[in-house]
């Protein structure tokens, strides 16, 4: 079977489209988010919450078939609470971030161990599985997606103008704290249905990658959220179809390709004499 022919075959088989369809919705929500949290000085909240959800998803699957149904509140609720945590006290943002990753962490591991009937499923979450994706989750993802476009559409000057000066988004009578607020919230849920495509371990890179990839055009900042957009659309893509054909883990693939288009630009604007 050529390459044209194991790509196309791809096609036939209902967990691969289900793989595409909520990868490609997961991408752009991740990508946009992070067009904001990246400028911010907030990415690392992705990873932070990846490794809370991995301890939610511990205390979901003690209770329910279905744990992202709630492991999806608790991670909201700590997303909400690092966004007020770095707000309101003197705990600075990566420090509240890694506060409840730790903790997230050492309690998923912790009942893991005590209940290890569902180690290996709690794994699955840990490295991220094509295979456990079902048509709840492309349901799940697609409202994401519109909850995120919309609140791009409706809101997209605001929070450009906090991104870059929030004293003067504060004076300017843009209700910051709540746009923080719904960005956080926006950014949990991202990343408990990002879960089970790449894993606690990866999740994170679809809200930073694409960004930082995006940056190295030093386009004007429409400019480079749209870029953004496109090479989460093309790496997830690509990634997804490149470790179908030959047989590797979807997560891994998809983040090392775009760690091999950031080093390439990278280098590229280097030799070119240019700011990288």
């Amino acid at each position: 079977m050529n390459l044209l022919d194991s790509f196309l075959n791809l096609f036939t088989y209902g967990f691969m489209v289900r793989a595409l369809i909520a990868g490609l919705l997961i991408g752009l929500s991740g990508a946009f988010l992070g067009s904001f949290l990246v400028l911010k000085r907030f990415a690392m909240i992705g990873q932070g919450l990846a490794h809370v959800a991995f301890g939610s998803v511990a205390v979901g699957l003690l209770f329910s078939d279905q744990p992202l149904f709630i492991a999806m509140p608790i991670v909201v609720l700590v997303s909400v609470f690092i966004l007020k945590l770095s707000e309101k006290t003197s705990v600075h943002g990566d420090a509240a971030i890694g506060l409840a990753a730790t903790v997230a962490m050492a309690l998923g591991t912790l009942l893991a161990s005590i209940d290890g009937g569902f180690q290996t499923e709690l794994n699955s979450y840990l490295f991220g599985s094509i295979l456990t994706i079902q048509t709840t989750d492309i349901w799940l993802s697609f409202v994401l997606f519109i909850a995120v476009a919309l609140f791009g559409v409706f809101y997209y000057y605001d929070l450009f103008s906090m991104t870059y000066d929030p004293i003067f988004a504060e004076v300017s009578q843009v209700k910051v704290q709540r746009l923080n607020l719904v960005l956080a919230i926006l950014t949990g849920v991202t990343v408990v249905i990002g879960i089970q495509l790449l894993g606690t371990i990866l999740i994170s890179s679809f809200i930073i990658f694409p960004t930082v990839i995006a940056m190295q055009f030093q386009k004007g900042f429409f400019a480079t959220v749209m870029v953004a957009l496109g090479f989460a659309v093309s790496t997830v893509f690509v990634g997804i179809s490149a470790s179908f054909i030959y047989d590797l883990p979807t997560g891994s693939t998809i983040v090392l390709l775009n760690a091999l288009i950031f080093s390439l630009i990278y280098v590229f604007n280097v030799f070119k004499g240019g700011r990288a």
